[in-house]
């Protein structure tokens, strides 16, 4: 495949209306198994089910912040004995790390925001993920952030992290998908999830910066509540503020 901006736009336009089932397919039978599904250990657990049922060959990796949940440790545990699969740990850089720590505590983004402690303990270790990789799996929908979100492709070229010899593609296959769809593979398949998604949390992130929602808040509300909606995307996603 050539990877340019109109052939990936074609691209978008050819998958756009397919099942995330026949766009994940797709996905591995032109990057083959060196595309990298991204699990956060939420609800694109869903990513991991639907591509095992392909029988292709395809790597998994999460970021470990040292900051997430008791439960999400447990969980990712769980999702890699259940698939029978490797699932590929990015840590930060413990030096980057204890620099913050020792400079503004634990705590410093509830004063000045999630941007630096995100581009230490997440930024930067998905930029070393990606590097490996040609094309990469993500479980963002449109319905996640109407703020953010709401224009998401089920394919396009990550500005962010691609650089002049590497051109990263990134398919979002659930991007026309809700929440209730999501759910609905969920049980129909006997998926494993997150446990904390009994309790409330709709949204899971670092356990610090991650919330319980209330009946009728969206389930954005639950992620850096502290700060302006638009403002809350991790950087992972930089792209979705159009700064890329």
């Amino acid at each position: 495949m050539v990877l340019d901006t109109q052939n990936i736009e074609a691209l978008a336009a050819e998958l756009e209306k397919m099942h995330p089932a026949d766009i994940i397919e797709r996905a591995l039978k032109d990057f083959g198994g060196e595309l990298a599904i991204s699990f956060s250990g939420a609800e694109d657990v869903v990513l991991v089910d639907i591509a095992s049922r392909t029988k292709l060959p395809f790597r998994v990796f999460t970021l470990d912040t040292g900051r997430l949940h008791g439960e999400t440790y447990k969980f990712l545990e769980t999702v890699r004995e259940r698939y029978d699969i490797n699932i590929e740990t990015m840590f930060p850089q413990p030096e980057a790390v204890q620099s913050l720590v020792r400079e503004k505590g634990l705590f410093s983004f509830y004063q000045d925001g999630h941007t630096e402690c995100c581009g230490i303990r997440k930024v930067e270790p998905l930029q070393r993920a990606l590097a490996t990789v040609p094309a990469y799996i993500t479980g963002q929908r449109k319905d996640q952030s109407p703020s953010t979100r709401a224009e998401i492709p089920v394919v396009q070229i990550d500005t962010a992290f691609s650089t002049p010899d590497h051109t990263l593609v990134k398919f979002n296959p659930l991007a026309n998908w809700s929440a209730g769809k999501v759910w609905q593979w969920i049980r129909e398949h006997d998926v494993p999830y997150n446990p904390l998604h009994d309790v409330g949390f709709r949204s899971i992130g670092c356990e610090p910066c991650t919330r319980a929602t209330n009946p009728g808040e969206h389930e954005r509300e639950g992620r850096w509540w502290w700060e302006e909606a638009t403002k809350r995307e991790c950087g992972l996603h930089i792209i979705n503020l159009g700064n890329s």
